[in-house]
C-alpha cells in the first residue's frame, strides 16, 4: 500500500512505524466540550465551522504535546447524524473545513495528516439499506480526505467487524495507509461475534496497516486484550483507550457509575459529563504505555477525555521529548518539597 502519497511529507506512516512508536492525539469530542465549543449529546464537530480558530489551536496543543498526527475532526461528521441536527447542508463544508485545518497545521509541523471515519450508528448486516447507507457516508468521507491531501485514514469506534472492513475496502480503494480500531464494549467480542483479536486480525489479513482498540475500554481493561491482539497480528498494532479508570465490574467509561456522589449527576450515570474523579493520572498513563510498548504495541493515543499532559506522559514513556516536555514536572525545584528547602534543614513537607 503506498504511503503518504498526496503530499509532499518526507516520511509517512509506515515509514515513522518502521522507525519507531507513533503517538496519535484523539479525543477532540471531549476535549472541546470541555472548553465550552461543543454539545455533549449530539457531539457534532460544528466548532470546525464555526470557531475554527479553536479546532487549529487544540490541534497545536495536542503536537506541542507529542501527537504526530493531525486527525481531522470529522468523527460525527456524517451524513446520519447531520441530518439527525436538520444540518444536512453543512456536511461537505464541515468535512473539508475539518481537513484543511487539520493540514494547516500538519504541514507546519512535519505531522501527518489523517481523514477520519468512524461507526456509523446505522450498519445492520441484516438490512441491505443500513448497510448501503453506512457504505455511501464512508465513501464520501474518504473521498473529501484524499481530495484535500490525507497522508492517511484512521477508522474508528467499531462494534462490528462488517462494518470495520467495508470502511477499510474503501479507504484501500484510495491507496491511503489505513489504520483500522475497534471497540470494546462489556462484551469481550464484536456484535458479529469475533473476539477482539479475531476481528483484529481479519483486518490485517484484509489489508490494514494498524489495527487494534480504541475508545470504551480504560488502559488496565484494555491492555490484557490489546496483548492479545499484538500475539496475533503480525503487523503494527494501536492502543488507544480512554483515560479513565475503568475497572473489571465497570469496564467500559460508559458503564462506571459513581458511588460516592451518586444523585448529582444525570441518572446517576457519570458518562459523559461527570467522569473528572475517574481520571486517569499521568503516572498511570505512563505505566499503561510502557506495558503496551513493551509488549510489542506501536501506535499509541488517547481517546475520549485525552488531555495534553496526559497525552506528553504516553510520548515520554515512548522515550520522546516533545516541546511540553520543556515544563514537565521538578519537583526538586519547589519551594517546600525541593532541594532548597533540604538545603536550609526545613522540612515544610512534614508540616503539610
Amino acid at each position: 500500500m503506498a504511503d503518504s502519497q498526496n503530499t509532499g511529507t518526507t516520511r509517512g506512516l509506515l515509514e515513522r512505524l518502521n522507525e519507531g512508536p507513533v503517538v496519535c492525539a484523539e479525543g477532540y469530542l471531549f476535549e472541546l466540550e470541555r472548553r465550552g465549543y461543543l454539545q455533549a449529546g449530539s457531539f457534532v464537530p460544528e466548532v470546525v465551522l464555526d470557531h475554527p480558530e479553536v479546532m487549529e489551536q487544540v490541534h497545536r496543543d495536542f503536537t506541542h504535546a507529542g501527537s504526530d498526527i493531525q486527525q481531522a475532526f470529522t468523527y460525527n461528521g456524517t451524513r446520519e447524524k447531520m441530518r439527525i441536527m436538520g444540518k444536512e447542508d453543512k456536511l461537505e463544508p464541515l468535512n473539508r473545513n475539518a481537513l484543511r485545518i487539520a493540514r494547516k497545521v500538519a504541514r507546519e509541523t512535519d505531522t501527518l495528516l489523517a481523514g477520519n471515519i468512524c461507526n456509523s450508528n446505522v450498519y445492520d448486516p441484516e438490512n441491505p439499506d443500513s448497510v448501503r447507507e453506512a457504505r455511501e457516508m464512508f465513501e464520501e468521507q474518504v473521498q473529501w480526505a484524499a481530495e484535500e491531501g490525507a497522508d492517511m485514514v484512521i477508522a474508528e469506534t467499531y462494534s462490528w467487524t462488517g462494518e470495520a472492513k467495508m470502511a477499510l475496502d474503501i479507504i484501500k480503494k484510495h491507496n491511503l495507509p489505513a489504520v483500522v480500531t475497534m471497540a470494546m464494549h462489556r462484551a469481550p467480542h464484536t456484535r458479529d461475534g469475533d473476539t477482539l483479536p479475531d476481528a483484529c486480525k481479519k483486518l490485517e489479513d484484509a489489508g490494514a496497516d494498524v489495527v487494534g482498540l480504541n475508545c470504551m475500554r480504560g488502559p488496565w481493561t484494555m491492555l490484557e486484550t490489546i496483548k492479545e491482539v499484538r500475539q496475533k497480528c503480525s503487523g503494527h498494532v494501536a492502543a488507544v483507550p480512554v483515560p479513565y479508570r475503568t475497572n473489571e465490574e465497570e469496564p467500559t467509561f460508559m458503564a462506571l457509575r459513581d458511588h460516592v456522589c451518586p444523585h448529582h449527576v444525570p441518572e446517576g450515570r457519570p458518562f459523559p459529563t461527570a467522569l473528572d474523579p475517574f481520571l486517569c493520572n499521568r503516572y498511570e498513563v505512563e505505566d499503561f504505555t510502557r506495558q503496551a510498548h513493551e509488549a510489542g504495541v506501536d501506535y499509541f493515543g488517547l481517546c475520549c477525555g485525552c488531555q495534553p499532559h496526559l497525552l506528553r506522559s504516553m510520548a515520554e514513556a515512548l522515550g520522546r521529548r516533545p516541546e511540553a516536555s520543556k515544563y514537565s514536572p521538578d519537583m526538586s525545584k519547589h519551594a517546600w518539597f525541593g532541594q532548597a528547602a533540604r538545603d536550609i534543614n526545613k522540612s515544610f513537607a512534614d508540616e503539610l
